[in-house]
């Protein structure tokens, strides 16, 4: 089966979704399955516009409201995760994950999905030591400091995707990059075309530690990534041999690397 990964969706549904026809058409494939790597931003109302911790000039209603009114219907199962700027007044409502269009899936804070036998795990949100150890305990109406802490990872949420067994997991979402990828990479040709993660990635401060962390215990088959709006690829051996590919995509807009679709077998 094929899989179809993007990066940073920034509520572009419509081209995503015309991007992978063009693929499927071109290269006469059928693709199964899409993954966002966060900011879905599923706007349904301009009430929703408030909610997403953005600068007013970047709030736009973008394509999902049509979806959620079943003007439109995906094309392809859907299944995101969230990232940092999201649509904070419907997405709290599904802590767990849940449907919210028909064939478009929310997996929740931290969540994993079962799909034709590929164990799918994925966490929600970036990380804020700040608010890490705090609970989920924000409520609309929504205040400067709340519509951003909202989408802070929470130790918690790190902790029950802790507990999945070692090497059993085939694809992890995050929205942050865990801490410390780059060096399993090309990190120089990363530096030369986002020159400014300089210094923190010589100080170790790229990425997020728990995903660190996560990574090196439940080590899943592939990890992807999106939220620094580059792709960078990395292959991960652990010190029981078992690897981890990880790749990160762009946001999606024409001429970047938003998207890639990649082969499993179906375990069933």
């Amino acid at each position: 089966m094929k899989i179809a990964i993007e990066g940073c969706c920034h509520g572009e549904l419509d081209r995503i979704y015309e991007t992978i026809k063009q693929i499927e058409t071109e290269q006469n494939i059928k693709i199964d399955l899409l993954l966002i790597g966060g900011d879905f931003q599923a706007i349904r109302n301009e009430h929703d516009l408030q909610s997403m911790a953005v600068p007013p000039k970047y709030r736009s209603m973008q394509d999902f409201w049509r979806y959620y009114s079943g003007e439109k219907r995906a094309p392809i199962l859907t299944i995101f995760i969230g990232g940092n700027h999201e649509s904070s007044n419907f997405l709290i409502e599904l802590p767990y994950g849940g449907w919210v269009a028909s064939n478009i899936y929310y997996m929740g804070y931290a969540n994993v999905v079962n799909y034709n036998g590929l164990r799918i795990a994925g966490l929600s949100g970036i990380y804020k030591s700040h608010d890490y150890n705090s609970g989920h305990y924000e409520l609309p109406p929504f205040d400067e400091k709340t519509m951003r802490s909202i989408y802070h990872i929470r130790s918690l949420d790190v902790f029950r995707i802790k507990q999945l067994q070692q090497g059993k997991i085939d694809i992890m979402l995050s929205h942050d990059w865990p801490r410390g990828i780059v060096w399993y990479g090309d990190t120089q040709r990363l530096l030369q075309r986002k020159q400014h993660f300089h210094n923190d990635i010589y100080a170790n401060q790229l990425g997020s530690e728990p995903l660190e962390e996560v990574l090196l215990r439940i080590q899943p088959k592939y990890w992807f990534s999106a939220h620094l709006h580059v792709k960078f690829a990395a292959l991960v051996e652990h010190t029981n041999g078992q690897l981890t590919r990880f790749l990160a995509l762009d946001k999606c807009i024409p001429g970047r690397d938003f998207l890639q679709v990649s082969l499993y077998e179906k375990k069933h």
